[in-house]
């Protein structure tokens, strides 16, 4: 004899996206971004921020963005999420511009949340270490091309 199995209703899905989609917003990316907003404006009260935009500015140079949005590209590395805040804080502080922005958010992307990823996939799936500077090296790569694509289309 066969138990005939209950379909769920559709609105009992959503409700169970929905509730899965709001833990995740709450329990990872808002701290990542409320995060990257605490430390922005830390390094900008201490002056700190300063000192980083002046040495990495002519890195930032060639990509048409000033020496503050390697900070966004550090907090990518982390999170994407940390990324977005950095980005919208420096926003936000006048630093960086909507075509800035533009030229930040592909790299952001492409090289987000890289050291959770690290330690949450290749970890568990026991690659090489020495394989890591590779896999990073070819993310850096890859966030960079698209800032110098995104500097060349705006």
């Amino acid at each position: 004899m066969s138990e005939k199995v209950k379909k769920p209703m559709l609105t009992d899905i959503f409700v169970g996206g929905a509730r899965e989609g709001w833990n995740m917003g709450v329990g990872s990316i808002i701290p990542n971004v409320m995060m990257a907003f605490i430390v922005i404006k830390a390094l900008t009260i201490t002056g700190a921020m300063d000192l980083f935009g002046q040495l990495f500015a002519p890195v930032m140079a060639l990509f048409g963005v000033p020496g503050e949005g390697a900070a966004v590209l550090m907090a990518s590395y982390m999170s994407a999420g940390g990324g977005v805040g950095v980005m919208m804080s420096l926003f936000a502080d006048g630093v960086l511009t909507g075509e800035h922005l533009a030229i930040l958010a592909p790299a952001n992307y492409l090289m987000g949340s890289t050291v959770q990823y690290a330690g949450r996939l290749l970890g568990v799936v026991n690659i090489d270490g020495r394989f890591y500077p590779i896999m990073f090296g070819i993310v850096t790569l890859n966030g960079l091309i698209a800032m110098l694509l995104m500097r060349i289309l705006i």
